[in-house]
């Protein structure tokens, strides 16, 4: 009886089930369970797309009609024939399956479950990303005028515009009145500046950005003082005595000169200026003029250049005989009165003596009774001492018939080569 009672405990069929089915499904719920999961995480962290999203892609596939783009959402992106056309060929040539591109969301789905894209939109949206970067960098960039209003100049950077105001130019022409948003002469005149520039190149800061209201604000007053800080850097470390560099002057103080190289300003002490004296910069010199320099020395440390002018011209006493002879009658002009005569500039950084003996034929007790300075004067060359830079003129002796013959050979040489000269220019 114990016996018949276990075979029909083992052989009872619905209890067999019973743990055949308790077996089973301890697996195979649990296995579909994670797969769910899954899917349903991956299905939520798809992003929902809605119109005027920008999104970045790459290119799937191009055919004539179409372009289509994986954005990484739950249905591939379409660029229809219609977008396509306003692409240039130049852009569209350029498209390869597996390029990256940003897109503008211009519809979340079409009638196919695609979302619609535009490559068109999204090219302005490259250009705010690029600005962003160059404000996040403070990069100089390069852009070309485009337009201009009464406050500044309009420039192109890709699809947007961007704006630099009058207070952030630095290379602007001149004004000839004052700037006044109101209509008016004053106002003419600062479209008429403006206009000049049109067509230029400026280097360029982003110094504001709004998207929002479409606002990009460029500065080239703050690029050309980081580039002239780089160009300096530069320069100090590359300039060595001795050097002679092209630059323009760009300032004149009672002091000297200062003379732009490229980036860095220079100075030309008063006293570098030329071998003759010089009261101020502005009797050698202009602002804006190209000129040639010696590099005397560079302070690095102080961050100075010293340049001069005078050190690239022969030192005037050193070629003096090639020029003057005694007895020649040159012109100058008196500079200086003293007790004991006049001293009288002939040449740039020659100056010569006329002693009080020579000033007349008659006596005199002070050169003030027979010149003042500023006066210009024949006078004949009675001495010559390269050595020690002297010079003795004579005011007396012009006239004198001892250097007749001297007078006669000299006015035989200039007649000569006025002769040989009218020669030339008839041939």
């Amino acid at each position: 009886m114990g016996e018949e009672k276990h075979s029909n405990r083992m052989s009872d069929p619905q209890e067999t089930q019973v743990s055949d089915q308790g077996q089973e499904p301890a697996v195979e719920p649990a296995a579909s369970a994670v797969s769910m999961d899954q899917l349903l995480v991956e299905s939520y962290s798809l992003p929902t797309v809605k119109a005027g999203d920008i999104l970045d892609g790459t290119i799937v596939s191009i055919t004539p009609t179409e372009i289509t783009v994986d954005v990484g959402a739950k249905s591939e992106g379409i660029i229809t024939g219609r977008e396509l056309e306003r692409l240039s060929p130049e852009v569209l040539s350029d498209l390869k399956v597996g390029d990256p591109v940003v897109t503008y969301v211009v519809r979340p789905e079409d009638k196919d479950g695609h979302i619609v894209l535009s490559l068109a939109r999204a090219q302005q949206e490259r250009d705010w990303r690029e600005a962003e970067r160059l404000f996040q960098t403070q990069q100089i960039f390069e852009a070309t005028v485009t337009n201009y209003n009464r406050g500044g100049l309009v420039v192109r950077m890709g699809r947007l515009r961007g704006f630099v105001p009058a207070s952030q130019l630095v290379s602007a022409p001149p004004s000839s009145g004052e700037e006044s948003a109101s209509a008016g002469p004053d106002a003419g005149a600062s479209e008429q500046r403006w206009a000049k520039m049109v067509g230029q190149k400026l280097q360029l800061k982003v110094i504001e950005i709004d998207r929002r209201r479409n606002r990009l604000i460029l500065s080239e007053r703050l690029a050309m003082r980081e580039w002239r800080k780089e160009q300096k850097e530069r320069l100090l470390n590359e300039l060595q005595r001795g050097d002679v560099r092209k630059g323009v002057v760009t300032s004149l103080q009672p002091f000297g000169a200062f003379v732009d190289l490229g980036g860095a300003d220079g100075l030309i002490h008063l006293s570098e200026l030329s071998w003759r004296r010089v009261s101020h910069p502005r009797e050698v010199l202009q602002v804006g003029q190209e000129v040639e320099v010696y590099v005397l020395h560079v302070d690095r440390d102080k961050r100075r250049i010293g340049l001069s002018l005078r050190r690239l011209q022969p030192e005037p006493w050193s070629v003096v005989t090639e020029k003057y002879k005694v007895g020649q009658v040159v012109e100058g002009t008196i500079t200086k009165l003293a007790n004991f005569g006049a001293f009288a500039r002939i040449d740039d950084g020659i100056e010569g003596l006329i002693h009080i003996s020579e000033l007349a034929k008659h006596r005199v007790n002070h050169p003030k009774e027979v010149v003042k300075e500023g006066d210009t004067l024949p006078m004949r060359i009675i001495r010559i001492d390269p050595a020690r830079r002297r010079m003795g003129l004579s005011l007396k002796r012009v006239a004198d018939e001892d250097y007749a013959e001297y007078d006669w050979q000299e006015a035989g040489e200039e007649i000569d080569e006025d002769a040989d000269l009218a020669d030339s220019e008839e041939a």
